[in-house]
């Protein structure tokens, strides 16, 4: 089992002060990694807010949770990423995904490409991106990219590239995350018509999550298996010592989900600390996860599970 891990994720930020007094406290209660999003929204440009949150903290871990891989292509994504692991001493964690909101690719002017194909956009990016981040000379020849023996200098601290976090919900995405991913990132949520329809939270269930565990156990292999962390975002954190009842207010929000579903799965964490507590080891024994990344509205709230947990 790894030991377990936090992170914040970071939503709006309205000046340098607020990222580092928000960045400061995140580190100071325990948590393990400050994360940003990367919409085309109001939420602040990723890249160079993690430089400004290392500025300010000392062994606080920063990272994307995740980079949409078509608005960038991976070369300069290698390249930001070896600078911001050097600029940070070591401590980027770089999350990929590969897109899915299709309201952002129309406001950009860009084509919004099947998930088949934007997953296998991604997967020669990955590719890419861990090669160069490693020091090679990459000479690449895809169906989506082409480069010429390229290298990126100057390299990053971590060895043999910062650890990579692939994010998302279907197969295709998760057995990628499998193969080449240091930490896969569970979010249980599928995005039907690119996102102008309701999320599809079916995979909020036990047996959606058993069934995604197992597709990454399968695609792994056993040796790999070993190597990788698993992670979850979470959606919603409630500490109260009547669950059930919390539970059952949530079903009017989320109405594919009964009060069960909620409160047994990893994406919505719901009861006392001491409940909480004992839930996230029985997560760990059954489906292995270890690491969790929740809004900074819960941040308070949860961090009295972080002391307890953080590290163990």
């Amino acid at each position: 089992m790894k030991p377990f891990r936090f992170g914040v994720g970071i939503g709006q930020v309205k000046s340098r002060a607020e990222l580092a007094e928000k960045a400061r406290k995140i580190e100071a209660l325990g948590y393990d990694t400050l994360t940003l999003p990367d919409h085309l929204t109001d939420c602040l440009a990723p890249m160079p807010a993690l430089v400004s949150a290392a500025s300010v903290t000392t062994h606080l871990r920063i990272g994307t949770n995740v980079l949409n891989n078509d608005l960038r292509h991976p070369v300069l994504v290698a390249r930001e990423a070896a600078a911001i692991d050097l600029l940070s001493d070591g401590r980027l964690q770089l999350g990929l995904g590969a897109g899915s909101i299709k309201a952002e690719y129309d406001e950009a002017g860009l084509r919004f490409d099947s998930g088949r194909v934007r997953v296998e956009r991604l997967a020669e990016a990955v590719e890419m991106i861990k090669r160069l981040l490693s020091g090679e000379a990459v000479t690449f020849a895809g169906q989506h990219y082409q480069i010429a023996g390229h290298t990126i200098a100057p390299l990053p601290i971590q060895k043999p590239h910062p650890p990579i976090l692939i994010g998302g919900n279907g197969r295709r995405l998760l057995t990628l995350a499998a193969k080449q991913a240091d930490i896969v990132g569970f979010s249980g949520i599928t995005f039907r018509g690119g996102g102008a329809s309701p999320p599809d939270l079916s995979a909020w269930r036990m047996q959606g999550v058993d069934e995604r565990v197992q597709w990454v156990r399968e695609a792994a292999g056993e040796q790999r298996l070993a190597q990788l962390e698993a992670g979850a975002l979470v959606q919603r954190v409630i500490v109260t010592d009547k669950p059930r009842a919390a539970a059952e207010e949530l079903t009017h929000r989320w109405s594919q989900l009964n009060a069960d579903d909620i409160l047994q799965t990893p994406y919505l964490l719901i009861g006392s600390i001491e409940q909480m507590t004992e839930n996230l080891l029985a997560r760990r024994d059954r489906w292995g996860i270890s690491y969790y990344v929740l809004r900074e509205t819960y941040l308070d709230d949860f961090a009295p599970v972080v002391t307890r947990l953080a590290g163990k």
